[in-house]
């Protein structure tokens, strides 16, 4: 059942990029970055078992920032691409601080959302922190991967042999840097490789399958299909 679950949000995922882009162009991609970096780090702090392996949650949304950041550098170039990474990153500073300020609020005595807020949003310090090193280091060798192999690998029927390149590295960067930082002496030792591995094992296969994205995003581009106003 939640493979199923999870392939079902790997569409939604994607639909909701492919309609955010189409609707709003340019901005809509950098709105999506931080809704994906806010989303994935509260839904990575639950467990589940897919494929018989211990994994997170927010793969999948996380994972589609760098779609995002491959589209943009695709079809804007590498400056705008890094000027989403750095409006993410703000997202995820910004959380954080008023996500802990709310928790120190005294809850009124029939309030019953202050221990399940705290239950998720008191773990945000050090997976966020995590995150914040994970997103800052993958995101931008995604960026600069992406421009490098573009200036070696022109071309249109290209794209996915640069959009793998970057992203699968930059997918290995993030996940070992983030679980290690986030999870380290939190977890047994089985667990946290097992984590590493179908983190990024997810990851990968988002970014295989996304492939096909970045063509029609680039064809849209092309051909005036996106609302790029300013």
């Amino acid at each position: 059942m939640n493979e199923l679950l999870w392939l079902g949000m790997l569409v939604a995922n994607f639909l909701a990029i492919l309609l955010v882009y189409r609707l709003f162009g340019k901005l809509g991609l950098y709105i999506w970055i931080p809704i994906a970096a806010i989303v994935a780090n509260i839904q990575v702090v639950k467990y589940v078992e897919l494929l018989g392996l211990t994994a997170t949650l927010g793969n999948i949304v996380y994972a589609s920032s760098f779609l995002v950041t491959d589209i943009l550098s695709e079809n804007y170039g590498r400056k705008e691409a890094g000027r989403a990474v750095a409006v993410g990153f703000a997202a995820l500073i910004a959380m954080v601080v008023l996500m802990n300020l709310a928790l120190l609020f005294e809850p009124h005595p029939t309030d019953e959302a202050h221990p399940h807020l705290t239950a998720i949003f008191s773990l945000m310090p050090r997976i966020t922190l995590a995150s914040l090193i994970a997103y800052v280091v993958s995101q931008y060798h995604d960026v600069w991967a992406y421009s490098f192999w573009r200036r070696r690998i022109p071309g249109a029927r290209r794209i996915w042999i640069r959009n793998n390149l970057s992203t699968l590295v930059s997918q290995l960067i993030d996940s070992v840097v983030f679980t290690l930082a986030a999870f380290y002496g939190v977890v047994p030792w089985s667990v946290l490789l097992e984590i590493v591995l179908t983190t990024y094992v997810l990851k990968a296969l988002v970014a295989v399958a996304d492939t096909p994205l970045v063509y029609l995003a680039r064809h849209w581009h092309r051909r005036g299909l996106v609302s790029d106003r300013e």
